[in-house]
């Protein structure tokens, strides 16, 4: 609270629907107050929530998957982030049931989620703005 630019970022932070004030701390406290890691894909995938594939000269026909060296503890974090965010009525419950709807796993669809909260939370700090749900005018 003391350093005015960290206690701006936190609040930021947890103005985005799903991340707490532990969520908030730690992304705060790995990224350096938003100075080292502020895109969201560099940012996903040090979380471990962007899979890649995995192919290896004539193999192409394995499944795509998270790395192994992603930082456990964040993604563990960004998971109970993401099942907070589909528990409450809103945009990410509506996506969540429209894609499991259509056949996709669910932990896949979770892991979307976690990637969608990390950009919003990138978002918010590389605009210096508060997270503000979009108006649908159509």
């Amino acid at each position: 609270q003391e350093d005015e630019a960290l206690s701006v970022n936190y609040k930021r932070v947890t103005s985005v629907p799903g991340v707490g004030p532990i969520l908030g701390i730690y992304l705060t406290i790995k990224t350096h107050g938003f100075t080292q890691l502020t895109d969201a894909r560099k940012l996903a995938c040090y979380a471990g929530v962007v899979p890649f594939p995995n192919q290896s000269g004539t193999s192409l026909n394995k499944r795509p998957r998270v790395s192994f060296m992603a930082d456990k503890r964040m993604k563990s974090l960004l998971h109970l982030a993401a099942l907070r965010v589909i528990q409450l009525e809103g945009e990410m419950r509506d996506y969540f049931i429209r894609k499991v709807s259509e056949g996709k796993n669910k932990m896949s669809v979770i892991n979307a989620i976690r990637n969608k909260i990390l950009a919003r939370v990138c978002s918010c700090i590389n605009n210096g703005k508060m997270y503000e749900k979009s108006l649908d005018l159509s």
